[in-house]
């Protein structure tokens, strides 16, 4: 994956956003580019954050972040993904955020999506899916996915400590040997499982998608 890429990304989708504007924040080293260019811009905008990180590098540039609970609604919301197929259909999670990405993104007139071509793929599970679960349960949790057929492990920190998500709860990073024919089927077993919280399966809520070239190209996908 290319810096140049993401910067290039980034850089575009500030071109939607106007004056006045509230613009939800998403997570991870693409949005971070994208909140960057945003500080650069000097538009006068307030934000809603997903994660800590993102609300501290947008304060830190001077932009207002508030309370999602505070604003009626949210103008767009710009943020990466891990994976993003033909379908736009997407897996994010790789920072641990992806419940509330999720939230910012259904709450808003628009997600646009900013990736570099390496996250693009012909369908989405080539890697893993993050899954938030519950503490309280845990274990009997994960026996319940793994019953599915499918394999994967707690995410930990560096330290080999279990990471604790964005609002308190486990990941378990679900890899898969191949992407799963049926994902949307796939998410609704996994959804159904008392203590799972929700998956990184992201359907229906990208709008535009700016693809960030190394080269500094971008092409919007609509």
């Amino acid at each position: 994956m290319s810096i140049e890429a993401k910067i290039a990304a980034g850089s575009k989708a500030v071109e939607f956003i106007k004056s006045g504007m509230i613009v939800g924040l998403g997570s991870g080293s693409t949005a971070e580019c994208f909140i960057q260019a945003l500080i650069e811009s000097g538009l006068n905008i307030q934000a809603v954050s997903s994660s800590r990180t993102s609300t501290e590098l947008a304060k830190r540039g001077g932009i207002e972040v508030v309370d999602i609970n505070s604003v009626p609604r949210i103008d767009i919301t710009v943020d990466g993904a891990d994976e993003i197929d033909p379908l736009k259909r997407m897996i994010k999670g790789g920072g641990g955020a992806h419940v509330r990405e999720k939230i910012l993104a259904s709450s808003s007139d628009e997600m646009i999506v900013i990736v570099d071509n390496t996250k693009l793929v012909p369908s989405v599970g080539t890697k893993k899916l993050p899954v938030e679960v519950m503490f309280y349960g845990s274990p009997a949790t994960r026996m319940k996915i793994e019953e599915l057929g499918y394999q994967g492990k707690w995410r930990q920190n560096p330290d080999g400590t279990l990471l604790i998500s964005e609002n308190g709860n486990l990941i378990y990073d679900m890899h898969f040997t191949s992407p799963p024919k049926a994902p949307e089927h796939l998410h609704e077993a996994l959804i159904n499982i008392p203590g799972v919280i929700d998956t990184g399966f992201f359907f229906n809520m990208a709008g535009r998608v700016i693809v960030g070239y190394p080269d500094g190209r971008t092409e919007i996908r609509r």
